[in-house]
């Protein structure tokens, strides 16, 4: 079909939609699940919009289309893109980068070169799509030379970019060869946003010492005659989509079944993450491995079940995070479980949002550890789940998550198995009347600063730079 431009353009790796290929039928496109799409959905239909993206399909490149009142445009990547732009550049040498090298980068030339070639070509959709004059939104670390190849190719664009995972100090990113490219590609942007205040000082002083860029007052970035802001924008959760779960009687009556499912336990411990060796997945196992060593809780006092949704299972640390993982829960099963009656219950699957809810929703003690993340929505999503002023987070420091719900949460040092099974004990043990008020506390929070609000504050500030 015939797309025409687009007065706001998303440029991000994936198009918010997945292919749905029935046995007999067309084929058609459902949206995917995500806060992202959802807050940005009202926006795109008040300025005809356009999302810039991958299928996630190899050589896959279907001519423009529109759905959900969106246009939506592919970008194609071959076998080798995927492997050198996507599965290597990006989440081998920039993701354990910017996560603090808890795994080692690797540094490849030709990973590099795909990365810039594959940045160049998203760049050119997104130029020929947006109108005159028009805000293009540029979405992550997968992404980060578009802004300034966008702004060779179409200076006349207002330019917005969001990190969406830490961005690292400088004696990390000081270890990347192509580390003055990627600092010259995110300051194409008028607007570069960040998870956390550290993350932007740290863009702000790099940007600094390695381009010719200088840095003013209150977070401006001046490059090439141009003002750059760089601000921090903690990303948020769709609430009324939780909200509207758990209150859906389906829900709470699954909610119920878990619960009798896992034995009916006083309580239940639980994590919900990609199967990520950022996570520290398998720090909360050895701290209640250690806390039914001790017997400071049983098998019949408290379970853990652990959700790791399969991610990047192609790349080989993945691979080996999954049989480390799966080797910790089938010792301490054999160790303290019983028959019918494991002392984790480990579920390496997706899982439908409904189901996932229901889970937050039996939960007493959701246990987000992560050595580090950019937010970790998980816990905030579990704070919206809880209308009934229940349960307890017990929340690592290291996510961006802890700037905002430190009032209410755990806070916690997941290096620190001591600390961490202190923090899990005071969390079971916590009295009705305090885990009402810190529930409270954590609610007006989340509450107060939904997906829409911060799509509304970046959006706001781009337009007034």
């Amino acid at each position: 079909m015939d797309i025409g431009k687009s007065s706001f353009v998303v440029v991000a790796n994936r198009l918010p939609v997945d292919r749905v290929t029935p046995r007999d039928g067309p084929t058609s496109w459902r949206r995917s699940p995500g806060g992202l799409v959802t807050a940005l959905a009202p926006v795109m239909r008040s300025f005809d919009g356009a999302w810039v993206g991958w299928t996630g399909s190899r050589d896959d490149a279907p001519a423009p289309f529109s759905t959900d009142e969106m246009d939506l445009i592919a970008v194609p990547l071959s076998a080798e893109e995927i492997a050198l732009y996507y599965e290597g550049f990006s989440n081998a040498t920039l993701w354990p980068l910017y996560h603090d090298v808890i795994v080692a980068p690797e540094y490849h030339r030709e990973w590099w070169e795909a990365y810039r070639r594959v940045n160049e070509r998203f760049a050119r959709a997104a130029a020929d799509v947006a109108d005159h004059g028009a805000i293009v939104f540029v979405q992550d670390y997968q992404l980060q030379l578009v802004p300034n190849i966008l702004r060779q190719l179409r200076p006349d664009l207002k330019i917005g970019f969001f990190l969406h995972i830490p961005f690292p100090p400088g004696e990390l990113f000081a270890q990347l060869p192509w580390r003055r490219q990627i600092l010259e590609g995110l300051l194409g942007a008028d607007l570069v946003g960040f998870q956390r205040e550290g993350a932007a000082d740290n863009f702000i002083g790099l940007a600094e010492r390695y381009t010719d860029a200088t840095a003013g007052d209150r977070q401006v970035v001046t490059a090439d005659g141009r003002t750059v802001l760089a601000r921090s924008f903690p990303i948020s959760i769709d609430v009324s989509e939780i909200t509207q779960l758990v209150s859906d009687p389906d829900v709470q009556a699954r909610s119920d079944r878990i619960r009798s499912e896992v034995g009916s336990p006083k309580h239940i411990l639980l994590g919900v993450d990609r199967l990520d060796y950022t996570k520290g997945i398998g720090h909360r196992l050895k701290a209640f491995d250690e806390l039914l060593a001790g017997a400071d809780v049983t098998p019949d006092e408290a379970v853990m079940v652990q959700v790791a949704t399969p991610s990047r299972e192609r790349v080989e640390a993945y691979q080996t995070l999954r049989d480390d993982i799966e080797l910790q829960v089938g010792r301490m099963n054999g160790e303290y479980g019983t028959i019918g009656q494991p002392a984790v219950h480990y579920l390496h699957s997706s899982y439908e949002r409904a189901e996932l809810v229901s889970l937050l929703r039996a939960a007493d003690v959701m246990v987000v550890t992560p050595l580090r993340d950019g937010m970790n929505l998980v816990a905030k999503e579990y704070v919206a789940a809880r209308t009934d002023l229940g349960g307890a987070l017990v929340l690592s420091e290291f996510a961006g998550a802890a700037d905002e719900l430190s009032d209410g949460a755990f806070l916690v040092n997941p290096h620190d198995i001591d600390g961490l099974k202190r923090a899990l004990l005071a969390a079971m043990r916590l009295d009705a009347a305090e885990a009402t008020q810190r529930m409270k506390l954590l609610r007006e929070r989340v509450l107060g600063n939904d997906i829409t609000r911060w799509a509304q504050n970046f959006l706001d500030t781009l337009r007034a730079v």
